[in-house]
């Protein structure tokens, strides 16, 4: 019989998994690195005939601090959201957001061009355009048999 570490955090985003629309989804956090744990932003990838569309909600996060690299196949998001100074006059109650280092990675599919990627930052969501090659049928081939 093998043990099985219990991950507390990891248990409860199940268990919230399972109700949907009940609770709103919690960030990802991944475990520790130098400054603490990681966290992970929400996102969404969607498909058009031309295109594959990977969206990141990266709020407060300055597009010069985030880097969009494909090596071997994948797409990695990684950067940094930096936590505001404390002002003299203000001091925290309660602080939600995650700050710290950040990091997706997606395994692309075959039929994209990778020279053509590109991504765009605009109103805290950063956009990578991953366009597919063109020329391909998606649509089910017949082959006679001889």
């Amino acid at each position: 019989m093998s043990l099985i570490r219990w991950e507390p955090f990891t248990a409860m985003d199940d268990v919230f998994a399972r109700l949907p629309g009940a609770f709103p989804r919690w960030p990802a956090i991944s475990g520790a690195g130098d400054n603490g744990p990681q966290w992970a932003p929400s996102v969404d990838i969607s498909e058009t005939d031309a295109e594959y569309l990977i969206r990141a909600a990266l709020p407060a996060v300055r597009k010069e601090d985030v880097e969009v690299t494909v090596e071997n196949g994948v797409l990695k998001l990684s950067g940094e959201r930096k936590q505001r100074s404390e002002q003299k006059d203000e001091k925290y109650h309660k602080v939600e957001n995650f700050y710290g280092s950040f990091s997706r990675s997606f395994t692309l599919p075959d039929t994209i061009e990778v020279g053509a990627i590109r991504a765009e930052s605009k109103d805290g969501v950063l956009t990578v355009h991953v366009p597919k090659v063109k020329g391909e049928s998606s649509e089910p081939t017949t082959i006679k048999v001889q």
